[in-house]
């Protein structure tokens, strides 16, 4: 009896440590299982979300029966640092390059004009020309044409037009128009051409078929030019200028055509007496034609006047010298 009472106890006491030992194991199981519950959070939602999270390509995965259902392993990968480039940043790399390139543009001997090519010039020279405009060794970049013809026109007002051209890398083309001289207008102990506008300039060289005039005071300027014009201030009238052209094939050719305020143009005759035609254009072929026969016929009367006057063709006139004998000098008596 005592032996089935001891075995009765052993086995009891396995069967008890082997329930203990399942239990333990199924409360492990259901603990590993078991969904976790819903933590609310009692601090305000936040208004940024943060940005889901990109998985993993190429990702493996791996279960094992340790407690947890699911266990995945990345692959291992390499970011760089990501670099934002604020405005401020790109703006002073702008303005550093930008100064880099004008430093090398003005600086280069590249882009530095080695002369300035003229065209047209006849009696000015290309280095005359060249001295005015001081372009020698300037960067293309800093020479201004309207201002380069301002100043050649100012400096020199016999040419007639100018225009400069700029090309790249380094060439200054200046094309000019000269004045062509038509008169050699002597006074006090000086001279100057005068082209067709009236315009006077400084005589350069020589100068074929000009036309002399003695002038024994300054001629009646023309028309001032309109303000901001480039167009010099002319000597002498137009009108004056188209009157000694016309007038000069009648000029003796023992004689010189003078200019006086008072008479107009004329000369001295070398039969002794002085003739003037006045200063007008429009009837100068007549005078010319009056001038002649009156000539013809005080010559055939045998007079020899002092002074003839023409600068009225409707009402000519001579005048005798003192010591001779008083004769009208109205030649429609």
């Amino acid at each position: 009896m005592s032996e089935k009472r001891e075995i009765s106890r052993a086995e009891t006491a396995r069967q008890r440590r082997a329930e203990r030992t399942k239990n333990e194991l199924e409360q492990t199981s259901r603990r590993a299982v078991k969904p976790v519950m819903p933590v609310t959070s009692r601090v305000t939602q936040s208004y940024v979300v943060p940005k889901p999270r990109r998985k993993a390509k190429n990702s493996r995965r791996f279960s094992a029966i340790f407690g947890v259902s699911d266990i995945q392993m990345r692959r291992a990968g390499i970011r760089l640092p990501r670099v934002q480039a604020s405005w401020r940043l790109t703006s002073s790399l702008i303005a550093v390059l930008l100064g880099i390139v004008i430093y090398l543009v003005l600086t280069l001997p590249y882009f530095h004009v080695p002369s300035a090519t003229v065209l047209g010039n006849n009696r000015l020279s290309r280095e005359e020309i060249d001295a005015v405009l001081g372009v020698t060794g300037q960067s293309i970049f800093t020479v201004q044409p309207h201002e380069l013809a301002t100043r050649l026109q100012m400096n020199y007002p016999e040419l007639l037009s100018v225009e400069v051209n700029v090309y790249l890398p380094n060439h200054v083309y200046v094309t000019v128009s000269e004045r062509e001289p038509l008169i050699l207008w002597q006074q006090d102990n000086g001279y100057t051409w005068i082209d067709s506008a009236g315009v006077a300039f400084r005589p350069r060289g020589v100068a074929e078929g000009l036309v002399p005039v003695i002038g024994l005071n300054a001629p009646p300027a023309g028309l001032a030019p309109a303000e901001g014009s480039l167009i010099p201030q002319s000597y002498m009238q137009e009108d004056l200028v188209k009157a000694i052209l016309v007038l000069a094939p009648t000029v003796p050719v023992d004689s010189m055509m003078i200019f006086d305020p008072s008479f107009g143009l004329g000369w001295t005759d070398s039969r002794g007496w002085q003739a003037f035609f006045g200063t007008g254009m429009q009837d100068m072929p007549l005078k010319i034609r009056v001038y002649q026969s009156l000539v013809d016929s005080l010559v055939e009367r045998g007079i020899a006047p002092e002074f003839i006057s023409v600068a009225y063709p409707d009402a000519p006139y001579y005048r005798m010298s003192k010591d001779q004998s008083s004769e009208s000098t109205d030649i429609g008596q």
